[in-house]
């Protein structure tokens, strides 16, 4: 009796570490999901940002996934929730929030300013954002930064425009440019590739999109994808990235910096 209260006490001990040894392998072992806002649809994402997983993967050694959102709305949602992404490339007003809600790190930035404009076509004769209350104005869902700029234009919720929601900045102007809407918000560097928008007003500058990284990413691991951000261009293969994505590099990025921009999300559901 005794022999087999002993027998099956190492059976279990035995069980017990083997189940110990394949879950730090499997922990060790899954990629890192890395996730980018959707400013262009999924397909055009996991094309435009592959060639910087690829190069995070060789400079680090790390297994790195590059996932999509369909949109803003279901990135809003998926972001909010523990374990769903590990590594997040977004803009001031969401960095924000991972950093001061759930506890994500910083690690590099693209450099500059962004802001975003208010623009009409060229024969629409609007001169203040008070001027487009009913009216139909085109956007990147909530809680997309073009579509907290624009609600901040109107805080009073009796004046609003009538939102026409759409995937990316280029819809917004074609919406404009087809007469589905009267006015769109758009990054502002986006303006000049359009001749015949006038602009009705511009934001004020925050500053641009940054890669976060979930806690549950090592330290260790984090310092070593700082370096291949930071050092990305001085190496042949970091400059080859950064010309694929017409970037001139990543800079190193602080919480302070991205501190106080989550105020945005302010009336966003969820929030």
């Amino acid at each position: 009796m005794e022999t087999s209260v002993i027998a099956r006490s190492v059976k279990t001990l035995v069980l017990s570490f083997i189940l110990f040894i394949t879950s730090a392998q499997a922990s060790h072992s899954a990629a890192l999901r890395m996730v980018v806002q959707p400013i262009m649809t999924p397909a055009k994402t996991a094309k435009a940002y592959q060639p910087l997983v690829d190069y995070l993967r060789q400079a680090t050694g790390q297994d790195i996934e590059l996932v999509t959102a369909r949109n803003f709305f279901t990135f809003w949602e998926s972001m909010k929730k523990e374990d769903t992404y590990d590594l997040v490339l977004s803009a001031a007003h969401l960095s924000d929030y991972l950093i001061e809600r759930m506890e994500y790190q910083p690690l590099a930035r693209l450099p500059d300013q962004v802001s975003f404009s208010l623009v009409t076509g060229q024969e629409t004769l609007i001169f203040s954002p008070g001027e487009l209350i009913g009216q139909k104005v085109a956007t990147m869902g909530s809680p997309s930064m073009g579509a907290v700029k624009l609600a901040e234009l109107f805080p009073n919720p009796l004046r609003q425009p009538v939102i026409i929601e759409v995937p990316n900045s280029q819809a917004a102007v074609e919406k404009l440019q087809s007469g589905k809407a009267v006015a769109a918000i758009i990054p502002s560097p986006l303006v000049q590739q359009y001749p015949d928008l006038n602009t009705v007003s511009t934001t004020e500058l925050t500053p641009h999109m940054c890669i976060t990284a979930s806690p549950k990413v090592p330290p260790e691991v984090q310092k070593t994808l700082i370096q291949a951000l930071t050092q990305a261009s001085q190496t042949p293969k970091g400059q080859a990235m950064l010309k694929i994505l017409n970037l001139p590099g990543f800079e190193p990025a602080t919480t302070k910096l991205y501190s106080g921009y989550s105020r945005l999300l302010e009336g966003v559901w969820g929030y």
